[in-house]
């Protein structure tokens, strides 16, 4: 291992991953290590089912023998949908990965309100159905909506008055007179946000968030989510794949001691006695825990199900967005479910997962809403991790480190992450302008 490279990545997390194939399509010459023997980092996709019931009871853990063959289970510890017409999905189709990969539509996304699910309104046409509100909200939302449509803000003539400039997302709900619980919807079903801030701030990224929910939706039509085939683990072994097509080298069950510096920067990584050069290093938090700090934690509970969730029509495959506000919360509660539809376990089982922030001492209190909507649950398991944000940013020690998986059920921050390692690691912007003509239509 004489050769320099020109990044060394280590960690084979979703992100990493997802840089190490970008990086590799760049020109780069990679090198990718994990100190475990599997894919996928804390965003792996558990598989035989014994190895579920290992991690959370213990070695001598053994799933009930009703649960059918464990080869055909896939747990994600991590579980999130793409978004269709999303960042994540232009990079799978920019970098070719789609190749390897096939999707299916998630079939529901519901949002929760005053102790009921209901199935989230993303057109006119829905908002003009939806039991979410009364006659004459649903006019003032579908006004908004068009308005969100045509919004362009190189138009002024689409502006309505409403200045993208000085207007927050705030004077928007009240210029077109929507009530606080069709903004709660449209803020945290629609546009994604996690917390209320969005709404003192300008209008510009929440308009754009909503026309890519409706944009994902128009794509195939039941919501506007996709999901792999196999669960979530096939993305980072797609991108691995693609890196090695690139000539990126990979190393899984190799010893990472430590970082090496020179006067401050990063020259390579120690692996026992030899000492891998590298001009820059790209990582998970794990790997340089002195140039991170803990921001929080995420509690999760995968629950293993034998019938789909009630009240969202026997659907296969959904997600529910809980915002904090219906049950007096700071941060959102997601819950997702995927089933044998989804190639991730055997017919007539479901998986769901229910995640928030932990605001409390007892986190798993704070799912209890989230649980409670999934009718008798067969297994459940509880992880609470920690989540942790670089302190360094890389520019000195050439040193980029992702976030920690937030608790969201969709990629849209995991996407903004990657994009934003990419820039500070490579001083450009990744160019979707580049992007192949291919589509996720052409491996189906």
């Amino acid at each position: 291992m004489d050769e320099e490279y020109d990044a060394i990545v280590l960690g084979t997390g979703l992100k990493e991953c997802v840089i190490s194939g970008m990086l590799s399509v760049s020109g780069k010459k990679v090198l990718h290590m994990d100190r475990n023997n599997y894919y996928g980092g804390e965003s792996a996709s558990l598989t035989p089912l014994e190895q579920l019931f290992e991690k959370f009871q213990g070695a001598n853990a053994k799933p009930p023998s009703e649960m059918g063959r464990g080869r055909d289970w896939n747990v994600d510890l991590i579980p999130k949908f793409l978004m269709a017409n999303g960042s994540l999905v232009k990079l799978l189709i920019h970098t070719g990965v789609t190749r390897y990969l096939e999707f299916k539509s998630i079939e529901g996304s519901y949002v929760y309100r005053g102790g009921k699910i209901y199935k989230v309104p993303a057109d006119e046409m829905e908002a003009l159905s939806t039991s979410l509100m009364g006659m004459f909200e649903k006019r003032r939302f579908k006004k908004f909506l068009v308005w969100v449509q045509q919004f362009d803000a190189n138009n002024k003539e689409t502006w309505q008055e409403l200045d993208p400039n000085t207007n927050t997302m705030q004077q928007v709900y009240e210029k077109f007179g929507l009530d606080e619980n069709t903004a709660d919807f449209t803020g945290h079903a629609l546009a994604l946000y996690r917390d209320d801030e969005y709404k003192n701030q300008l209008f510009g990224p929440t308009v754009e968030k909503i026309r890519l929910y409706s944009d994902s939706l128009a794509r195939y039509g039941k919501s506007p989510y996709l999901y792999p085939l196999y669960g979530l683990g096939e993305l980072p072994q797609g991108f691995a794949r693609l890196s090695a097509i690139y000539g990126g080298t990979y190393m899984l069950d190799k010893q990472v001691d430590n970082i090496v510096y020179e006067n401050g920067k990063a020259i390579g990584v120690k692996c026992g006695d030899e000492v891998v050069k590298g001009k820059q290093i790209y990582c998970d938090p794990s790997y340089a825990p002195e140039k991170v700090t803990k921001t929080g934690q995420v509690v999760r509970a995968i629950c293993l199900l034998n019938h789909p969730i009630p009240n969202t029509n026997d659907v296969p495959s959904c997600q529910i967005i809980i915002p904090q506000k219906q049950v007096g919360r700071h941060y959102d509660i997601y819950v997702s479910l995927v089933s044998n539809t989804n190639m991730v376990s055997p017919k007539g089982w479901y998986i769901a997962m229910v995640s928030t922030t932990v605001e409390t001492g007892n986190p798993e209190a704070e799912v209890l809403p989230g649980l409670q909507l999934l009718g008798p649950i067969t297994e459940k398991f509880i992880s609470i991790t920690d989540v942790y944000e670089p302190t360094d940013l890389g520019k000195e020690s050439q040193v980029f480190i992702s976030r920690s998986y937030d608790p969201t059920s969709h990629f849209m921050t995991t996407c903004t992450d990657v994009l934003e390692m990419f820039e500070r690691g490579t001083t450009t912007e990744f160019d979707f302008n580049k992007i192949t003509h291919l589509s996720l239509e052409d491996n189906e």
